[in-house]
């Protein structure tokens, strides 16, 4: 880890953090919290990916529909009108809604065969999101004088690296810059969880098999065709089975650095509270 102890980190004038772990358990709250409080930089994996690596993505799928009504055809190919993502580090409707639920079309949902391919684009674009960690760590500093920076990680992180592979280019690269920090849920935060997913999907990439089985096993379960699937049904179902899924992957990431409990994080309400979080936990698991 890049800091040794609790006191190197507590001395340290340049504190780097990446937090990772489920969807919903307060990333994005706490790194909005220090970018407002302090002099904190704050690098949003999402919202990197739904700008830089999908950004264009996104537009087209949106000017394809345009495409379907006459009037907006017209605008589009003449060059009278525009389409713009508004993606933001709160909003990332954009990026979720492009990544698309598979299943019945009348009911807003897409062939699942178009469904991989997005999945697809997505695990690339947060792969190269998470290399460019460093390159902003550096940007933060050198650009906008920025000091302290947080990597808001994408609920997807471990299903894009190999956290059993001690040599994985993305987990190496991202423990050797930052101190990577699991928030750790519980058992008792699954249906708050899946509860909030279903209010506000966010986006979410699963590997190919995890997928594959999930979908094969919703349809078995349910008795539906393919066409026949309610996509929104699906992908809190999937979403559900994900969580389960996901947490072996977390905690052998927590290797590459400390976990702190969510209801530890969810007391914090200062920029203090947190770097003080971080050195209690430091302490706990390599001491002075």
């Amino acid at each position: 880890m890049i800091y040794a102890s609790s006191q190197d980190w507590k001395r340290s004038k340049a504190k780097r953090i990446l937090l990772y772990g489920m969807s919903g358990l307060g990333k994005t709250h706490i790194s909005a919290m220090l970018r407002e409080q302090n002099n904190w930089f704050h690098y949003s994996i999402d919202y990197r990916i739904g700008t830089r690596y999908l950004g264009e993505h996104i537009v087209d799928n949106c000017k394809k529909v345009a495409m379907e009504t006459p009037f907006l055809a017209d605008l589009l190919r003449s060059n009278s009108i525009y389409i713009a993502s508004n993606i933001t580090f709160d909003n990332l409707e954009p990026l979720s809604t492009y990544l698309g639920k598979p299943g019945d079309i009348s009911k807003g949902g897409i062939p699942l065969e178009e469904y991989q391919i997005r999945q697809s684009q997505h695990y690339k674009a947060e792969q190269a999101a998470l290399i460019d960690t460093a390159h902003f760590i550096d940007r933060a500093q050198t650009l906008y004088g920025y000091q302290n920076f947080i990597c808001d990680s994408s609920g997807s992180i471990c299903e894009v690296v190999d956290p059993w592979n001690e040599n994985d280019p993305i987990l190496k690269t991202l423990s050797e810059n930052l101190l990577m920090v699991w928030i750790k849920g519980t058992s008792g935060h699954t249906a708050e969880l899946i509860q909030r997913f279903d209010k506000a999907p966010k986006p979410m990439y699963y590997q190919s098999d995890f997928l594959l089985k999930s979908w094969e096993g919703y349809q078995i379960e349910t008795g539906l065709s393919p066409d026949r699937v309610d996509p929104n049904d699906f992908i809190r179902w999937t979403y559900s089975r994900a969580m389960t899924h996901r947490q072996p992957r977390y905690e052998k990431m927590s290797n590459w650095g400390i976990a702190i409990k969510n209801e530890d994080l969810k007391k914090v309400t200062s920029s203090n509270m947190f770097e003080e979080l971080i050195a209690n936990e430091l302490e706990r698991n390599i001491g002075d």
